[in-house]
Order: structure tokens, then C-alpha cells, then sequence
């Protein structure tokens, strides 16, 4: 995840002691299909692959719990709809088609989720990245093979190579514009998607990587090209170690929480009631648990930050430094406006 000339281990950070997720491929790789997709499925994501994994892998060889929000998120078929949805319908078939970037890919697991809602035959492709060396890792899971280069021009993917993986530390740029040059992206209107802000060494490269995809080399400048929409997984773990994080982030980027409710079950459907026609009110997805609360952000690059001045050091980045054309240090109150939001039972209307 983050470039490893700033960290000899930075999938191994000190004192690290996890365990495998227990239920994520029970509850989003059911058996279906053919038994040898149920198979390779068991294999990739199951617990005993994921302990191997993070044995080699560190950090990156385990599914974290806020994949299993990303996942319902992603799904189309979910009891849930959502504002605003993940693929937003009305681009359609003439419209542009759907690129995502996920960073921090780790086992792979939401980007298989992920490919599975790419409309097959409209150009749409997903680049999954991490560290290099737990790439290798990706491709095994993801059954793909990763060519040297890929040529661009025509803007043309096959369903058979709609999933690319490519190394992306967090923090180095030539690997970000590495990205962005190859598959062209800067025409189209990718998605990044990140689904780990747990650990404080990570929240610098983390926020400048974002800033990276978000500004020109990566993409044109404004107003040429469309804005990059950031979805963003996050469980709550210890408020108080991560909230630095969303405060530096509010600085760059404008954000809102993704708001779900019960779908309207069809006229046919048995399960539909007297009340089947009122819809619910729209609440914070994840909200309903407070001891395992869980965010998706939906986000976009603030404009007037196109013109501020990145500082070099994580540590400055993350203390609000260079924000809003200031070198005194500074954050946002967007998520704390959030948190007390969420704590509201009336819903959004």
C-alpha cells in the first residue's frame, strides 16, 4: 500500500496480530455457478487462505470487515437501494463506461465483487493495485495474468480483460501516473475505491495518493475533464487514532455518506404488505450498529484545492498544512458532522 522507500514493512506494522475474517466468503461467495468457480472462490477467500495470506502478506492477506459493506455497496441484487448508487444508471449505454481504480486491494476480494456489475461489452474495466510484491497474491485470487504493458487508443475491453492488476504504493506518484497513462483514464471518469483507514502510518501516503488521482498529471485540468468520484469504506475502530485522518481528508476533498433504505418489493412479489408502497425514510448506511459501525463516503476533489501546495511531509499533509493556501495547520468538521448526523433516528428526506 504505501511506498516502500518510506517504510521497510509497511504491510507489517509493529505489533500487528490479526486473524483471519470469518465470514465474508460465506456471506458474499455462496456456492453458485460451477463448482470449480465455488472452489477457486473457497480457496481465494476462505479462512485458511487467508491466514497462508497474512503469514506472507502481512496486512494485506486479510478481508477486513469494511469489505463487507463495500460489497453490499456494490451489489445490484441487494435488498437495499442506495443514494447515490455505486454505478450511477443514467450514464448508460452512450455514456462514458465504468472505470474503477481500487487501492489497497489486498486479497482481491470487493474487486471480484466489483467486476461482477461492469456491464459486459461497454468498455468498462477495473485496475486492482498494491504493493508489488503482493500483486502476485492478487492475480492468483483474481485469476488473472498481468501483461508488461497494455496498449490504449481505442478505449475497447473484452469481458476477458476487464480486470488489470498493477502495483500502486501509496504516496509514489510514478506509480499513479504509471496507471493513468496506460489505461487512459484521464478520459474517462474513474472511481477510486478504498476500503482501509485503519493505521495512522498509512493516513499521509493514503490522502496523497488520492490527491495524486485526482489531480493533473493523472487527469487534465479542469474543466476538461469529468471529477473523479472516491468511494470510501470505513469501520470505526478507535475513533480517537482515526479521526485525523477524515479531518486532513474534509481539507481536499468534499464528502457525504452513502444513505440507504428498504427497496419497494415488486407488485408480483409475496413479500409486499400494506405499507409495501410507503417507502422508508433514508438513513446513513451502516448507522444502525454503534458497536460496529460502518461508513461508505462518497467523494469529490474540492476545486479550490486544484491551486494549493502539497506538502512533502506526511505528517504536514495529515496536520492540514498547504490546505486552504495556509501554512499554519488546520483540519475539517465534515465527519464530526457526520457522526452526529448518523446519530439522528429521523432519517434523511
Amino acid at each position: 500500500m504505501i511506498d516502500t522507500s518510506r517504510s521497510p514493512h509497511p504491510n507489517f506494522p509493529p505489533s500487528l496480530s490479526i486473524t483471519p475474517n470469518q465470514t465474508f466468503h460465506k456471506l458474499f461467495f455462496p456456492s453458485q455457478g460451477s463448482p470449480d468457480e465455488d472452489h477457486h472462490r473457497a480457496l481465494a477467500f476462505g479462512i485458511e487462505a487467508q491466514r497462508e495470506a497474512i503469514s506472507k502478506y502481512g496486512i494485506a492477506g486479510r478481508i477486513w470487515e469494511s469489505a463487507h459493506a463495500l460489497s453490499s455497496y456494490v451489489n445490484s441484487d441487494s435488498s437495499l437501494e442506495f443514494d447515490p448508487p455505486f454505478v450511477d444508471d443514467s450514464r448508460g449505454p452512450e455514456g462514458a463506461p465504468f472505470v474503477a481504480i481500487e487501492l489497497g486491494s489486498g486479497t482481491g476480494a470487493v474487486a471480484a465483487r466489483i467486476a461482477r456489475v461492469i456491464p459486459p461489452g461497454l468498455g468498462g474495466f477495473i485496475v486492482v493495485t498494491d504493493l508489488p510484491d503482493v500483486c502476485p497474491l492478487l492475480e492468483d485470487n483474481l485469476g488473472v495474468r498481468t501483461p508488461p504493458t497494455r496498449a490504449t487508443g481505442n478505449g475497447t475491453h473484452t469481458r476477458e480483460d476487464f480486470v488489470f492488476v498493477r502495483p500502486l504504493a501509496w504516496g509514489n506518484l510514478d506509480h499513479a501516473t504509471s496507471i493513468t497513462e496506460e489505461f487512459g483514464l484521464s478520459r474517462d471518469c474513474p472511481y477510486a475505491n478504498v476500503n482501509q483507514v485503519y493505521f495512522p502510518e498509512l493516513f499521509g501516503p493514503l490522502l496523497r495518493t488520492l490527491i495524486h488521482l485526482t489531480s493533473p498529471p493523472c487527469i487534465p485540468p479542469r474543466p476538461s475533464s469529468s471529477p473523479v468520484k472516491l468511494v470510501v469504506s470505513y469501520k470505526i475502530r478507535s475513533l480517537h487514532m482515526e479521526t485525523p485522518f477524515w479531518t486532513a481528508f474534509g481539507l481536499w476533498f468534499s464528502f457525504q455518506p452513502v444513505l440507504a433504505r428498504r427497496r419497494i418489493p415488486p407488485v408480483e412479489s409475496a413479500l409486499r404488505n400494506d405499507d409495501s408502497d410507503n417507502p422508508e425514510p433514508w438513513r446513513q448506511f451502516g448507522a444502525d450498529d454503534d458497536a460496529d459501525r460502518t461508513f461508505i463516503f462518497v467523494a469529490f476533489r474540492r476545486p479550490e484545492s486544484m491551486g494549493w501546495d502539497v506538502p512533502e511531509s506526511d505528517r504536514d499533509l495529515v496536520g492540514g498544512i498547504g490546505a486552504r493556501g495556509t501554512l499554519g495547520k488546520k483540519g475539517d468538521d465534515t465527519f464530526e458532522a457526520i457522526l452526529f448526523m448518523g446519530m439522528d433516528d429521523t432519517g434523511y428526506t
